[in-house]
């Protein structure tokens, strides 16, 4: 057991690019990392303009490791609010903000 869990992490280490934790052109590893998520597709059910939160039924959220469901969700920007309505087709990204499930980025899709 040990020798496996030794070989898993030697595995590890020499997969990870030697620039992997690098700071390139004055970006930082969460600017590449939100620059190469990708977005998730998904349907709005409900907006709460009150709460600030969207109801959305979506497919995996790869980033956060989530399966495909319906789930309520907080927005970083209250405008985005504006922009949807229950029925809506978008492609949206949720990152985990102060602990919060949260939209930070959000695109209908026409």
């Amino acid at each position: 057991m040990k020798n496996l869990l030794a070989t898993l992490a030697a595995s590890f280490l020499l997969a990870v690019p030697a620039w992997a934790g690098t700071d390139h052109a004055g970006h930082s590893d969460e600017t590449h990392a939100a620059m190469s998520a990708s977005l998730t597709e998904g349907q709005v059910r409900k907006v709460d303009r009150e709460q600030g939160k969207l109801t959305i039924k979506h497919g995996p959220l790869e980033n956060l490791g989530m399966p495909p469901m319906t789930m309520v969700f907080r927005v970083q920007d209250a405008t985005m609010l504006d922009k949807v309505a229950p029925g809506d087709n978008i492609r949206f990204l949720a990152e985990r903000v102060n602990g919060a499930i949260t939209v930070t980025r959000l695109e209908t899709i026409k």
